[in-house]
Protein backbone atom coordinates (compact mmCIF):
# COMPACT_ATOMS: atom_id res chain seq x y z
CA UNK A 1 0.00 0.00 0.00
CA UNK A 2 1.38 3.48 -0.86
CA UNK A 3 1.20 6.02 1.86
CA UNK A 4 1.61 9.41 1.50
CA UNK A 5 3.14 11.61 4.00
CA UNK A 6 3.55 15.76 3.95
CA UNK A 7 6.95 16.56 4.75
CA UNK A 8 6.42 19.06 6.98
CA UNK A 9 7.19 19.10 11.26
CA UNK A 10 3.23 19.57 11.52
CA UNK A 11 2.42 16.25 10.00
CA UNK A 12 5.26 14.37 11.46
CA UNK A 13 3.30 13.55 14.47
CA UNK A 14 1.25 11.16 12.76
CA UNK A 15 4.21 9.46 11.71
CA UNK A 16 6.60 8.82 14.80
CA UNK A 17 5.59 5.63 15.22
CA UNK A 18 5.56 4.19 11.45
CA UNK A 19 9.62 5.99 11.32
CA UNK A 20 10.95 5.95 14.65
CA UNK A 21 9.56 2.75 16.14
CA UNK A 22 7.51 0.28 14.31
CA UNK A 23 7.36 -0.12 10.62
CA UNK A 24 4.32 -1.32 9.02
CA UNK A 25 4.77 -4.49 6.14
CA UNK A 26 3.65 -3.23 3.26
CA UNK A 27 3.44 0.39 3.48
CA UNK A 28 5.63 2.55 0.92
CA UNK A 29 5.56 6.03 2.69
CA UNK A 30 5.77 8.79 0.10
CA UNK A 31 6.63 12.17 1.27
CA UNK A 32 6.25 15.20 -0.79
CA UNK A 33 4.40 18.70 -0.37
CA UNK A 34 1.01 18.55 0.15
CA UNK A 35 0.80 20.12 -3.49
CA UNK A 36 2.30 16.67 -4.72
CA UNK A 37 -0.02 14.31 -2.38
CA UNK A 38 -2.73 16.12 -3.98
CA UNK A 39 -2.06 15.48 -7.22
CA UNK A 40 -0.94 11.79 -6.84
CA UNK A 41 -4.25 11.08 -4.99
CA UNK A 42 -6.33 12.63 -7.99
CA UNK A 43 -4.36 10.32 -10.37
CA UNK A 44 -4.29 6.89 -8.12
CA UNK A 45 -1.03 7.02 -7.53
CA UNK A 46 -1.43 6.79 -3.57
CA UNK A 47 -3.81 4.42 -1.45
CA UNK A 48 -4.19 6.63 1.43
CA UNK A 49 -3.08 10.32 2.54
CA UNK A 50 -3.26 13.57 3.85
CA UNK A 51 -4.30 15.97 2.00
CA UNK A 52 -5.23 19.73 1.27
CA UNK A 53 -8.59 20.06 2.25
CA UNK A 54 -9.35 22.13 -0.15
CA UNK A 55 -8.40 19.05 -2.40
CA UNK A 56 -11.15 17.09 -1.51
CA UNK A 57 -13.15 19.36 -3.19
CA UNK A 58 -11.33 17.95 -6.63
CA UNK A 59 -11.71 14.17 -5.65
CA UNK A 60 -14.46 13.93 -3.30
CA UNK A 61 -16.45 11.36 -5.73
CA UNK A 62 -13.30 8.86 -5.50
CA UNK A 63 -12.23 9.07 -1.66
CA UNK A 64 -13.34 8.83 1.81
CA UNK A 65 -12.22 10.59 4.97
CA UNK A 66 -10.97 9.58 8.39
CA UNK A 67 -12.94 10.26 10.82
CA UNK A 68 -11.20 11.26 13.37
CA UNK A 69 -7.92 12.78 12.14
CA UNK A 70 -6.77 16.52 10.71
CA UNK A 71 -4.40 18.80 11.08
CA UNK A 72 -6.34 21.80 11.90
CA UNK A 73 -5.68 25.23 14.22
CA UNK A 74 -7.64 27.47 16.17
CA UNK A 75 -6.58 30.44 15.28
CA UNK A 76 -3.09 31.07 15.34
CA UNK A 77 -0.89 28.74 13.73
CA UNK A 78 2.51 30.36 12.98
CA UNK A 79 2.96 27.71 9.73
CA UNK A 80 0.80 29.65 7.01
CA UNK A 81 1.38 33.13 6.83
CA UNK A 82 1.15 36.09 4.52
CA UNK A 83 4.33 38.31 4.39
CA UNK A 84 3.91 41.40 2.79
CA UNK A 85 5.71 44.78 2.21
CA UNK A 86 2.61 46.76 2.88
CA UNK A 87 -0.48 46.28 5.35
CA UNK A 88 -2.81 43.59 4.01
CA UNK A 89 -5.47 46.70 3.22
CA UNK A 90 -3.42 47.91 0.90
CA UNK A 91 -3.19 44.98 -1.16
CA UNK A 92 -5.31 45.50 -3.90
CA UNK A 93 -4.22 45.00 -7.50
CA UNK A 94 -0.40 44.05 -5.43
CA UNK A 95 1.23 41.32 -7.03
CA UNK A 96 0.95 38.26 -4.38
CA UNK A 97 3.20 35.30 -4.39
CA UNK A 98 1.23 31.90 -4.05
CA UNK A 99 2.84 28.66 -2.39
CA UNK A 100 2.60 25.79 -4.81
CA UNK A 101 2.86 23.51 -1.88
CA UNK A 102 -0.66 23.86 -0.82
CA UNK A 103 -4.36 24.55 -2.05
CA UNK A 104 -5.91 24.78 1.28
CA UNK A 105 -4.27 27.92 2.32
CA UNK A 106 -3.78 29.72 -1.19
CA UNK A 107 -7.96 29.45 -1.34
CA UNK A 108 -8.17 30.35 2.15
CA UNK A 109 -6.02 33.68 1.41
CA UNK A 110 -8.18 34.28 -1.53
CA UNK A 111 -11.15 33.80 0.40
CA UNK A 112 -9.84 36.59 2.81
CA UNK A 113 -8.72 38.74 0.75
CA UNK A 114 -12.50 39.40 -1.17
CA UNK A 115 -14.93 38.59 1.17
CA UNK A 116 -13.56 39.59 4.12
CA UNK A 117 -11.00 42.53 2.96
CA UNK A 118 -12.85 43.45 -0.40
CA UNK A 119 -9.73 43.05 -2.57
CA UNK A 120 -8.40 41.89 -5.34
CA UNK A 121 -4.79 41.32 -5.87
CA UNK A 122 -2.48 39.70 -8.89
CA UNK A 123 -1.84 36.45 -7.71
CA UNK A 124 1.30 34.70 -9.28
CA UNK A 125 2.27 30.77 -8.49
CA UNK A 126 6.14 30.74 -6.83
CA UNK A 127 8.18 27.84 -5.72
CA UNK A 128 7.80 27.73 -1.68
CA UNK A 129 10.19 30.41 -0.62
CA UNK A 130 9.97 32.55 2.16
CA UNK A 131 11.04 35.81 0.46
CA UNK A 132 9.30 38.66 -1.45
CA UNK A 133 12.01 39.51 -4.40
CA UNK A 134 9.43 40.88 -6.72
CA UNK A 135 6.58 40.57 -5.01
CA UNK A 136 4.62 43.08 -3.27
CA UNK A 137 3.53 39.87 -0.20
CA UNK A 138 4.28 36.31 -0.69
CA UNK A 139 1.68 33.35 0.79
CA UNK A 140 4.20 30.92 3.03
CA UNK A 141 3.36 27.92 4.74
CA UNK A 142 4.58 24.35 6.14
CA UNK A 143 8.46 24.26 7.44
CA UNK A 144 9.41 27.49 4.93
CA UNK A 145 7.34 29.67 7.15
CA UNK A 146 9.02 28.46 10.12
CA UNK A 147 12.80 29.16 8.65
CA UNK A 148 15.30 32.07 9.21
CA UNK A 149 14.06 34.82 6.60
CA UNK A 150 16.53 35.92 4.35
CA UNK A 151 15.18 39.59 5.14
CA UNK A 152 13.54 41.85 6.98
CA UNK A 153 9.58 41.66 6.50
CA UNK A 154 8.05 44.41 7.49
CA UNK A 155 4.11 42.99 7.82
CA UNK A 156 3.74 39.11 8.60
CA UNK A 157 0.04 37.63 9.04
CA UNK A 158 -0.96 34.18 10.55
CA UNK A 159 -3.92 33.56 7.99
CA UNK A 160 -5.18 30.91 10.79
CA UNK A 161 -5.60 33.67 13.14
CA UNK A 162 -7.18 36.10 10.25
CA UNK A 163 -9.28 33.44 9.24
CA UNK A 164 -10.67 33.03 13.30
CA UNK A 165 -11.01 36.74 13.73
CA UNK A 166 -13.10 37.10 10.45
CA UNK A 167 -15.07 34.20 10.47
CA UNK A 168 -15.08 32.79 14.20
CA UNK A 169 -14.14 29.44 12.48
CA UNK A 170 -10.41 27.39 13.29
CA UNK A 171 -9.10 26.18 10.02
CA UNK A 172 -8.53 22.63 8.77
CA UNK A 173 -5.86 22.70 6.70
CA UNK A 174 -5.35 19.14 5.57
CA UNK A 175 -7.37 15.65 6.31
CA UNK A 176 -6.38 12.37 5.64
CA UNK A 177 -8.27 10.52 2.59
CA UNK A 178 -8.38 6.89 1.51
CA UNK A 179 -8.99 6.11 -2.07
CA UNK A 180 -12.57 3.79 -2.53
CA UNK A 181 -10.84 0.86 -4.41
CA UNK A 182 -8.29 0.75 -1.67
CA UNK A 183 -10.43 -0.01 1.27
CA UNK A 184 -11.24 -3.72 0.43
CA UNK A 185 -7.95 -4.34 -0.96
CA UNK A 186 -6.02 -2.77 1.71
CA UNK A 187 -8.33 -3.34 4.35
CA UNK A 188 -6.27 -4.63 7.20
CA UNK A 189 -3.27 -2.45 6.50
CA UNK A 190 -5.11 0.58 6.54
CA UNK A 191 -6.42 -0.76 10.08
CA UNK A 192 -2.91 -0.85 11.06
CA UNK A 193 -1.96 2.69 9.96
CA UNK A 194 -5.00 4.24 11.80
CA UNK A 195 -3.83 2.43 15.06
CA UNK A 196 0.25 3.73 14.31
CA UNK A 197 -1.13 7.22 13.78
CA UNK A 198 -3.68 6.72 17.09
CA UNK A 199 -0.85 5.24 19.07
CA UNK A 200 2.11 8.15 17.40
CA UNK A 201 -0.35 11.07 19.04
CA UNK A 202 -0.04 9.16 22.56
CA UNK A 203 3.96 9.22 21.96
CA UNK A 204 3.84 13.08 21.99
CA UNK A 205 2.21 13.02 25.25
CA UNK A 206 3.85 10.07 26.93
CA UNK A 207 7.09 10.32 25.36
CA UNK A 208 7.38 14.40 24.69
CA UNK A 209 11.29 15.02 24.89
CA UNK A 210 11.97 12.31 22.90
CA UNK A 211 9.95 12.77 20.59
CA UNK A 212 10.33 16.87 20.09
CA UNK A 213 14.27 15.44 20.16
CA UNK A 214 13.53 13.04 16.82
CA UNK A 215 11.34 15.85 14.97
CA UNK A 216 13.89 18.51 15.65
CA UNK A 217 16.80 16.00 14.40
CA UNK A 218 14.41 15.23 11.44
CA UNK A 219 13.71 19.28 10.54
CA UNK A 220 16.73 21.20 11.78
CA UNK A 221 16.34 24.17 10.05
CA UNK A 222 13.00 25.08 12.31
CA UNK A 223 13.61 27.97 14.23
CA UNK A 224 10.45 27.82 16.02
CA UNK A 225 9.77 26.27 19.01
CA UNK A 226 8.31 22.60 18.22
CA UNK A 227 6.63 21.89 21.79
CA UNK A 228 4.62 25.36 21.28
CA UNK A 229 3.42 24.49 17.99
CA UNK A 230 2.81 21.21 18.38
CA UNK A 231 0.40 22.90 21.49
CA UNK A 232 -0.96 25.03 18.71
CA UNK A 233 -1.90 22.28 16.28
CA UNK A 234 -5.31 20.35 16.63
CA UNK A 235 -5.29 16.45 15.81
CA UNK A 236 -8.10 14.92 16.68
CA UNK A 237 -11.13 15.72 14.13
CA UNK A 238 -13.86 16.78 16.54
CA UNK A 239 -17.10 17.74 15.89
CA UNK A 240 -16.42 21.73 15.71
CA UNK A 241 -13.73 21.33 13.19
CA UNK A 242 -15.93 19.35 10.78
CA UNK A 243 -18.60 22.36 11.16
CA UNK A 244 -15.44 24.60 10.69
CA UNK A 245 -14.89 22.68 7.27
CA UNK A 246 -18.03 22.86 6.32
CA UNK A 247 -18.17 26.68 6.84
CA UNK A 248 -14.54 26.73 4.79
CA UNK A 249 -16.34 24.47 1.80
CA UNK A 250 -19.40 27.06 1.72
CA UNK A 251 -17.47 30.03 1.55
CA UNK A 252 -14.82 29.24 -1.12
CA UNK A 253 -17.98 27.26 -3.49
CA UNK A 254 -19.83 30.58 -3.01
CA UNK A 255 -16.94 32.58 -4.17
CA UNK A 256 -16.38 30.28 -7.43
CA UNK A 257 -12.57 28.88 -6.14
CA UNK A 258 -13.72 25.35 -4.90
CA UNK A 259 -16.26 22.80 -6.39
CA UNK A 260 -18.92 22.86 -4.03
CA UNK A 261 -18.59 20.33 -1.34
CA UNK A 262 -22.53 19.41 -0.38
CA UNK A 263 -21.10 16.47 2.08
CA UNK A 264 -18.03 15.26 3.85
CA UNK A 265 -18.03 11.41 3.26
CA UNK A 266 -16.76 9.64 6.30
CA UNK A 267 -15.02 5.86 6.33
CA UNK A 268 -16.87 4.06 8.76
Amino acid sequence: MKLGYINYLNCYPFYYEMTEKKPIPGVEIVPAYPSELNEMMRKGELDMSPISSAAYADIQDEVMILPDFCLASVGYVRSVILISKVPIEELDKKKIGLSRASQTSVVLLKSLLRKYYHIEPEYEDKDPSPVLQEMDAALIIGNEAMIQMSEAIPYIYDLGDLWFRKTGFPVVFAVFAVRKQAMKKHSKTLKAVIDSYRHSLQYLETEHETFIRKAREKYPNIVYDISAYYRLLKYEFTTDLKAALRFYFSVSGELGFLRQVNSLNFME
